[in-house]
């Protein structure tokens, strides 16, 4: 079995302390789902089982599926440990304000929209060498921001620590990913703009989805979807805000394993984005038709409910207005509905489409291909799949 597989991390944790019983009970999954695993019956599973397994064995699902990495460069002010820094400034305690980092709000805006567009492709490597000095600059633009700019420059740092939040998910750092997006929530708070404060609110719940605090997410992403709920005609901007929350929390009670209602909150996502007519980028979220196919197949796959997830990824409108990662993660999601219903060879070549959509940047940081490859191993020894797995980095 490969030493970096889910099977030998569970029991490295485990080690002497619990029993595969015991650990299954406190987990709340069966034993019978520990031994396959640590057997290397079963390479993967659930999302919810990884999560419960992660939480019983006091660790971070990062470390127990390997996610958590850093990012190696020859530059000392970019990578995870210049984010770090930049995220724990003590200026104020050396009585320093660093106003000659300060940019304009026009060059601020220009950085934020080229780390979203970064991010949206996938491209994370890039970002730890931008937010740094983004964080930085932005920080003292604030500082040095008189009367009526103050509100707009709170809002341009918000969108960075936003961005740099999001980042951080996706390496496996998700201390200092928190840590960034509650100093997104408090920038924006002193900004004027409530479709900011409220998308970033449900990207807090994003993250507690991550962290495997499902009801908390639910609860943040619902609070969240209130504070915005329209009343009567509003602005295409506003409505895509407030269903991207609704099908926020239709993806966290799906995880919770709450299918009823996870199924009617995705519908009542599915009527707001059939108001918009069309798929939308507001307030750099995604919302609108193909959004609630991939949360749908998401939900569904989340819930082992893999025969719905297929029929349900079937609707995705073949002009979807996604970005390159999420097309990437939908597709991934597919894979495993047609890995755990026998259809091995069409996981394979879903998979090799992913790869294409989403770059070598997106893939090196995903754990869920990897996972899906080394099931599909066991039943496929051809040189296709061989040749993706080395791709990856997956033992064969």
């Amino acid at each position: 079995m490969d030493d970096s597989s889910i099977g030998v991390r569970i029991r490295l944790f485990r080690g002497k302390t619990l029993t595969q019983r015991q650990l299954a009970d406190q987990a709340g999954v069966s034993v019978d789902l520990v031994r396959k695993l640590e057997q290397g019956g079963r390479q993967t599973a659930s999302i919810a089982s990884l999560q419960k397994l992660a939480r019983a064995l006091d660790v971070d699902i990062a470390d127990l599926i390997g996610k958590r990495a850093g990012v190696p460069s020859a530059d000392p002010d970019s990578g995870i440990v210049a984010i770090r820094r930049a995220l724990t400034p003590v200026d104020d305690l050396l009585g320093e304000t660093n106003e000659e980092a300060a940019v304009s709000l026009d060059d601020g805006r220009r950085a934020v929209d080229y780390a979203w567009g970064a991010y949206w492709a996938g491209r994370y490597e890039l970002l730890t060498s931008i937010l740094p000095t983004g964080l930085t600059q932005l920080r003292a633009t604030v500082h040095a921001a008189r009367n009526g700019s103050v509100a707009e420059a709170k809002e341009l740092l918000a969108r960075m620590y936003w961005v740099t939040g999001c980042t951080l998910v996706h390496l496996g750092q998700t201390d200092p990913a928190f840590l960034a997006i509650r100093q997104a929530l408090a920038a924006a708070e002193d900004g004027n703009d409530p479709l900011l404060l409220g998308t970033i609110r449900g990207s807090v719940a994003w993250q507690l989805l991550v962290q495997g605090r499902y009801d908390e997410s639910r609860r943040v992403a619902l609070r969240a979807a209130a504070s915005l709920e329209p009343a009567g005609e509003v602005a295409p901007e506003h409505l895509s805000a407030y269903g991207s929350l609704v099908l926020l929390s239709a993806t966290a009670a799906g995880r919770a394993q709450q299918v009823p209602e996870a199924l009617s909150l995705v519908e009542a996502a599915e009527e707001i984005a059939l108001r918009l007519g069309g798929d939308r980028r507001d307030y750099e979220t995604y919302f609108g038709p193909s959004q609630v196919v991939m949360q749908t197949v998401d939900v569904n796959v989340s819930s082992e409910r893999y025969p719905e997830a297929l029929a349900a990824a079937k609707s995705m409108p073949a002009d979807n207005g996604l970005p390159q990662s999420s097309r990437a993660r939908h597709l991934t999601d597919t894979a495993v509905a047609l890995t755990r219903t026998g259809q091995h060879r069409r996981a394979l070549d879903t998979l090799l489409t992913a790869e294409r959509v989403g770059g070598p940047d997106w893939l090196k940081y995903q754990s869920l291909p990897k996972r899906i490859v080394s099931e599909l191993l066991d039943h496929d020894r051809r040189v296709p799949l061989r040749a993706f797995a080395r791709r990856i980095g997956v033992s064969t």
